[in-house]
């Protein structure tokens, strides 16, 4: 239902409706008399504004905001900040009157919160705190401390004088300002003690989203920059987009659920961001080729249309920026091997031909080999005690969540308790760190055997950011206990009772363990699979196995399948054998989708015990590298260059290249194309910039074309005064 169309539904309810728009004009007046009849405001003998001087050095760099680019003030609720007013002649406490007033959206009402007053004497205020800082004169200096619950978004603020015939607004004067979530402050319900923390998660404009696969994940630079111009005015105009009102927008539960569902756009009319799996961007861009959220949301605010295209990690990318802009605590996380379970359960199913392949049709439930989504920090009033702190939520669009598709904010310590029954969608967010895996073989006559349970392949490894360094760290204990503990099985115990129970298969022992690993796989090569065959009990086994391989989407969705082969084995007792089978190149190259990916399945039978065993394994193909050097005198108003080398080593001619290369607020976002670069050719492209900043910076850039999307990398450098 569109806004126009929600509006006359709701005529006949309410005298007004309930104010969703923080860009809204407030059309007040300058004179509101106190009674009849009406006149012109008086004006002789009473305070008039002649000057109103927001302090912006001081207040932005009190309040954790001088690095945003936006010419208006920026506070933080909770926190006091000061104003500096001059009248046209001395201020009296005693014969003159006058108070601010803080108005946001149309139609602003005290009992909304949208409307608030706040006198300079401190016995007079309720929610919004003022005082005088210094003695009286014709100049005041006021200070004024919102409530630390208030409203998030853009405020205008009068001063308005008082005489007995009515209120006189300065409108000449006026002043906007925002007015942001507070982690520094104790009593705001996103606050984080933890000074380290928050120049991570607050005030790093940069950071690193990982891809690839769990044994290796591959570090992607991307630019959240959420104080570069026209951010944050774009992320308010996510909350209005989103129809969120103003009166809820000081809860960080509800802001950061409205965003997830507002940031990505299932219908591709509303929404930031339209999510695309197909490795079709022909009237988009592909997902691969962004360094950043800038240029998207900007894109989205300037022309009032969903960006094309993104996926999880793009989504989780512009959330951050998202949450950091308007003061909530974020990082971006990515869980490797990530389950998405269709049915609701806690289980994923995989279903097997006898002769190793995937049945397709039956099998509906994905494992991606990772998935990216963001975790907020913030209390829970809503949950009991305890279960505050880190909250996952997920733009990317996957299964509807009270009819619109978002998910979250869970909490991360419910999830690893198993008490998936708290809001909001911890049984999805459960499934996708700590499903098991049932491969089940189908056999002839119709009835399916199970042949394998994993319980420890999903979830694997779940990786963020390290706090002050580019490098991972590894949270997969914060959502789970490990494998086999007490405490793991009360919480599976505790899951259980509220969803699907797990697999109870009389399964026996295994005493043979499969593991598959890749050798030096580089796009465009041949490789060489690595299977391990180990025997753990103290008899001979004949091992029959097959290997099937398919080409795959990271989302665990198969492709065209690329390989199959099989081999025995005789094992000895308590040995280990390894089995080596070739992956030609010629084989995969042609059906390469997205990202490089390839899967492998090897299925085995022990023929002494009819014992079936089974070991999966997805391949990140590895391509060249791209080369950033920064070069110049590396100060402010000095010229410096930037320039980026790429090789292309491979046997393959690449085409419809583009290049891009982007720098956090020092350095827009700029494109280069190139139609064709034979192989073992390169490039070299070299971008002047003169910096008016001095400090710590990170250039990102990112090559992408159809047949290599993973090219990436950055460099740090700092520039002196």
């Amino acid at each position: 239902m569109d806004r126009v169309q929600s509006s006359m539904h709701t005529r006949g309810r309410r005298n007004h409706r309930k104010a969703c728009s923080n860009a809204e004009v407030d059309d007040v007046s300058s004179f509101q008399p106190s009674g009849n009849p009406r006149g012109p405001a008086p004006v002789d003998g009473y305070l008039q504004v002649t000057q109103i001087d927001m302090l912006m050095a001081n207040n932005r760099a009190a309040h954790n905001t001088d690095l945003y680019s936006n010419p208006l003030l920026i506070v933080r609720r909770g926190q006091e900040f000061s104003v500096q007013i001059s009248f046209n002649r001395a201020y009296n406490p005693g014969s003159d009157r006058f108070q601010l007033e803080f108005r946001i959206g149309g139609s602003p009402q005290i009992d909304q919160n949208t409307a608030i007053i706040v006198s300079p004497n401190p016995n007079e205020n309720t929610s919004w705190q003022g005082r005088l800082l210094q003695n009286p004169s014709r100049s005041i200096l006021m200070g004024i401390t919102p409530a630390e619950t208030c409203i998030v978004g853009k405020y205008r603020m009068y001063v308005v004088v008082i005489t007995p015939a009515g209120l006189v607004r300065d409108k000449a004067t006026s002043q906007e300002l925002y007015v942001l979530f507070n982690p520094w402050a104790a009593a705001d319900s996103v606050f984080m003690p933890n000074q380290n923390e928050l120049g991570e998660y607050i005030l790093n404009q940069t950071g690193i989203i990982y891809n690839g696969d769990s044994n290796t994940p591959i570090p992607r630079p991307w630019n959240f920059g959420q104080f570069e111009s026209g951010i944050l005015d774009a992320c308010l105009l996510v909350m209005d987009d989103a129809t969120l009102p103003l009166s809820n927008r000081g809860d960080p539960v509800i802001v950061s659920r409205q965003a997830s569902a507002r940031l990505n756009s299932p219908d591709r009319v509303h929404g930031v961001l339209v999510g695309n799996w197909s490795n079709d961007f022909s009237d988009g861009r592909a997902p691969t080729s962004w360094t950043g959220s800038v240029e998207i949301l900007r894109s989205f605010a300037e022309k009032r249309q969903p960006v094309r295209y993104g996926q999880c990690w793009v989504f989780a990318g512009i959330f951050n920026t998202f949450l950091r802009c308007v003061g909530i605590p974020s990082r971006v996380i990515t869980n490797f091997n990530s389950a998405h379970d269709h049915g609701g359960s806690i289980t994923s199913h995989i279903y097997v031909h006898k002769n190793g392949d995937t049945d397709e049709i039956r099998t509906i439930d994905t494992i991606w080999n990772y998935h990216c989504w963001n975790e907020a920090y913030m209390a829970r009033p809503d949950l009991p005690v305890g279960l505050g702190g880190w909250q996952a939520v997920d733009s990317t669009p996957q299964e509807t969540s009270d009819g619109m598709y978002r998910c979250g904010p869970a909490s991360i310590y419910a999830i690893k308790q198993g008490m998936i029954y708290y809001s909001y969608d911890t049984p999805f967010v459960y499934s996708e760190v700590d499903s098991e895996v049932i491969v089940t073989e189908e056999e002839p006559n119709g009835d399916d055997e199970v042949v394998n349970v994993d319980q420890t392949y999903v979830g694997i490894l779940i990786l963020t950011k390290g706090i002050g360094q580019d490098t991972w760290m590894d949270i997969t204990d914060t959502y789970k206990y490990p494998s086999g503990s007490t405490e793991e099985q009360t919480a599976v115990a505790t899951a259980e009772n509220y969803g699907s129970a797990r697999d109870r298969s009389a399964l026996p022992k295994e005493d043979v363990e499969i593991k598959v690993l890749a050798e030096n796989a580089v796009i465009g090569k041949d490789f060489k699979l690595n299977i391990q065959l180990r025997n753990l009990g103290r008899s001979l086994y004949n091992i029959d196995s097959v290997v099937s391989g398919n080409v795959i989407y990271y989302t665990g969705v198969l492709g065209p399948k690329i390989n199959a082969s099989a081999f025995s084995v005789k094992l000895e007792p308590l040995k280990t054998v390894v089995q080596y089978v070739e992956v030609k190149a010629k084989e995969y190259m042609s059906k390469l989708l997205d990202q490089g990916n390839l899967s492998f399945l090897v299925m085995a039978k022990i023929k002494e015990t009819r014992q079936a065993i089974s070991a999966q394994s997805v391949v990140t193909l590895q391509g060249p590298k791209l080369t950033i050097e920064v070069s110049g005198n590396l100060k402010v108003k000095q010229k410096m260059y930037f320039t980026v080398k790429f090789t292309n080593t491979l046997n393959y001619h690449l085409t419809n290249i583009t290049v891009t290369m982007e720098g956090a607020v020092i350095f827009a976002s700029k494109t280069k194309t190139y139609s064709h670069l034979a192989s073992m050719s390169s490039f070299t492209w070299t971008e002047s910039f003169t910096p008016t900043k001095e400090g710590q910076n990170k250039l990102i850039a990112c090559l992408d074309c159809a047949l290599l999307r993973q090219v990436h990398g950055w460099v740090d450098f700092t520039i002196k005064p």
